[in-house]
């Protein structure tokens, strides 16, 4: 299986330099891809990613795609299942982790403080 993934060895991470927004947020959640691309048409290829989202930051709606998804939460609050006003949901902290098969609905997501997540995504070998 070919994962689409660079060989990189321990580095120093710029944590200030080379965020974008994906097109799956709104304004002030931000991600950095580490290594791999992930093709979603082709549903090919690998990713590992950091994944920040800004003080009161909150999604409207869950979320639901066709690769797996890991994600561990390395600092901050997330909270899980809010509902479109960013109220409710449950709440976790940091050293928190989740692992979602493809179709998983998943969310909506809020973060009160702001925080951030290591996101690995990935589509089962053909």
């Amino acid at each position: 299986m070919s994962v689409n993934k660079e060989h990189k060895e321990f580095h120093a991470l710029d944590l200030n330099e080379g965020w974008v927004q994906p097109e799956a947020y709104k304004e002030n959640v931000q991600e950095k891809i580490l290594a791999g691309s992930l093709d979603e048409v082709a549903r090919t290829g690998s990713r590992t990613r950091l994944l920040r989202f800004g003080p009161g930051v909150f999604t409207k709606k869950p979320f639901v795609h066709d690769y797996w998804e890991e994600v561990y939460l390395l600092s901050g609050d997330l909270t899980v299942g809010n509902d479109e006003n960013g109220n409710g949901g449950e709440a976790f902290a940091p050293n928190t982790y989740a692992c979602r098969p493809p179709g998983a609905v998943h969310g909506p997501f809020k973060s009160t403080g702001g925080c951030l997540l290591l996101e690995i995504h990935y589509y089962d070998p053909a």
